[in-house]
């Protein structure tokens, strides 16, 4: 991959016009103007983010004509990650040869993390590109894009680190190495470049730049939503398509370009070669039928297989299996039956299971990285990580949800709605958590948001649904972000409703978790956790930043248009 980053010239008359505004701020008698444009400028650049010097050395290197254009700030900065990315990149492929010939458990984690870290720069190519091609007011419509793509690179980098085992010493000093000489300044160039994009509704307006700043997603509501009621994310072709999908009788309307079946009446026997089967630059939907069937694979759609829409023939009779796990020898990105990363990606009346039972630990059933995805009709079974929200935006409804300990986990933004979430029995000595949330910056987009769901136990917890403490969530990470809203909660959870991390406290005050119009016995927060960071029930105004309209932005004067667009039932706003 070519990690060069391409900054684009910018329009003189932009150049001028802003360098005029500025000129005008700080031009002192006797010193030289461009230099004062450039100190003034990055002063406003950077007033936002958390590491002020960072910020100040990465954009120093902004001089000559565009020191007073802000488009060529945000391309510096973007240009800065990458080359962060290429040199962390860089360095697990000479980690790798240098010590993956010793220890096999380095060479897979080093292995990932090059994987991952190619992920990343496709991020930032799409970020480079998104500033190279758009004026400054494009730049600043598309800007839920750039934050969603920055926040993938920290959710790439932290799986990174989550692959190494730090009870083994071999890969436990090969991480530390890694995380100091490279990833630790991945994040803090990224977390800088967060920190500008998250802010640059203000600084474009003290840059005295006559545009429209209006944010970018706000038509009227009523204008967002058709009469299905679906998300945004899509082309008309996709609404054709999806709007056929719904009643009785859709799989006969659904016209499939290929078909599996175990019994050999379609192309293909297997799920695997079904994907496999993936033109090469394929243009629109490529459907994938799946007859009823246990499919024992272990498959992963690959990120150049884009728009994918695979539907079963319900979730009790189209299922794919697998039960790999921590315990028998898997990484956790490994040990999942089915995972995703791909854009576009859409999955309808399945179920992804993994079988490894409580005793398997880490067991994904299924992984998702692909942005703009959407999962309609399907069941995730498992017991711990069930469902790994990895990262980009994610929209899950009507869906089964089941698990133990942190069995919807990840860093990404994570919608899931109108959905059943079943707890399942753990082993005695266990406890369950919903939700393991691990956003790390605070400008990242990312969280768990669970609306108008059912969080109830299995029938096997619930003799015992007193003597098993079930938690709604725990912080897997420093900035935590988890919201329960208009969901009814069983009495089975447990009354503080949050619990910390290993029974430390190390997040309660950093962490964001919060509750909204909840209803059922387990709803009452009057003996929740207080905890700095627990907001407890939050006003209708701030609930509304997690509705899809906020939450799923994505695009220039969007409302989750890509989930309207994709024919996906669903809210824009709240339920009611």
């Amino acid at each position: 991959m070519n990690g060069k980053v391409i900054i684009s010239v910018v329009s003189l008359i932009l150049v001028v016009g802003v360098a005029i505004g500025v000129v005008v701020a700080v031009h002192k008698k006797g010193e030289d103007p461009e230099i004062q444009i450039q100190q003034r400028s990055v002063q406003i650049v950077c007033q936002n983010a958390e590491d002020q010097k960072l910020c100040h050395d990465t954009l120093k290197s902004v001089n000559g004509p565009a020191c007073g254009d802000p488009k060529a700030y945000i391309a510096a900065v973007v240009k800065a990650t990458t080359d962060s990315v290429i040199k962390a990149f860089n360095m697990s492929d000479r980690l790798s040869t240098e010590y993956g010939s010793k220890d096999n458990g380095v060479k897979m984690a080093l292995d990932d993390c090059k994987d991952l870290l190619e992920f990343a720069m496709d991020s930032l190519e799409m970020s480079t590109n998104l500033v190279r091609d758009n004026n400054i007011q494009g730049v600043h419509s598309q800007t839920p894009d750039l934050r969603n793509w920055l926040s993938a690179v920290i959710s790439y980098k932290q799986s990174c680190m989550e692959g190494f085992d730090d009870t083994k010493d071999g890969e436990k000093k090969i991480k530390d190495q890694f995380q100091v000489q490279s990833l630790d300044n991945l994040q803090k160039i990224t977390g800088v470049a967060l920190d500008i994009v998250s802010g640059l509704s203000n600084i474009l307006q003290q840059f005295n730049l006559k545009l429209d700043l209006k944010p970018a997603s706000r038509r009227l509501l009523a204008d967002d939503i058709d009469d299905e009621g679906f998300p945004s994310w899509f082309s008309g072709s996709d609404r054709k398509l999806l709007a056929s999908m719904q009643g009785k009788g859709w799989r006969t309307r659904v016209k499939a370009n290929v078909i599996v079946a175990k019994d050999g009446s379609g192309q293909f026997k297997t799920i695997k070669d079904a994907i496999a089967s993936y033109p090469k630059g394929n243009k629109g939907r490529y459907v994938i039928y799946v007859k009823a069937g246990v499919y024992d694979e272990y498959i992963t759609v690959p990120k150049d297989a884009v728009n994918i829409l695979m539907y079963g023939d319900g979730p009790q009779k189209t299922i794919v299996t697998g039960k790999k796990s921590y315990t028998s020898g898997y990484k956790t990105m490994h040990s999942a039956t089915f995972a995703n990363t791909a854009p576009g990606f859409i999955g309808k009346a399945m179920t992804f299971e993994n079988t490894a039972g409580p005793d398997g630990h880490q067991a994904v059933a299924f992984r998702n990285q692909g942005d703009a995805t959407a999962m309609v009709g399907c069941h995730f079974v498992g017991y711990q990580d069930t469902l790994y929200v990895q990262s980009n935006r994610q929209f899950y409804r009507n869906c089964v949800i089941s698990g133990t300990i942190d069995f919807i986990f990840g860093a990404s933004p994570a919608l899931i709605q109108h959905s059943v979430i079943i707890v399942r029995k753990p082993n005695m000595k266990q406890f369950n958590t919903v939700t393991a949330d691990g956003t790390e910056q605070q400008s990242m987009n990312t969280g768990i948001v669970i609306q108008d769901c059912q969080i109830v136990p299995e029938n096997q917890l619930y003799p015992v649904r007193f003597q098993i403490k079930s938690y709604l969530g725990r912080p897997w990470k420093y900035l935590a972000r988890t919201v329960v809203m208009e969901s009814t909660i069983g009495d089975f959870i447990h009354p503080d409703g949050w619990v910390p991390w290993d029974n430390k406290q190390d997040f309660e005050n950093t962490l964001y978790y919060a509750e909204y119009a909840n209803t059922g016995p387990g709803a009452d927060v009057s003996k929740r956790i207080k905890w700095k960071g627990y907001h407890g029930v939050i006003s209708k105004a701030e609930a509304t930043k997690f509705t899809a309209v906020e939450f799923m932005k994505a695009g220039p004067n969007s409302s989750a248009a890509w989930l309207k667009a994709s024919h996906v039932p669903h809210y824009l706003g709240f339920k009611a």
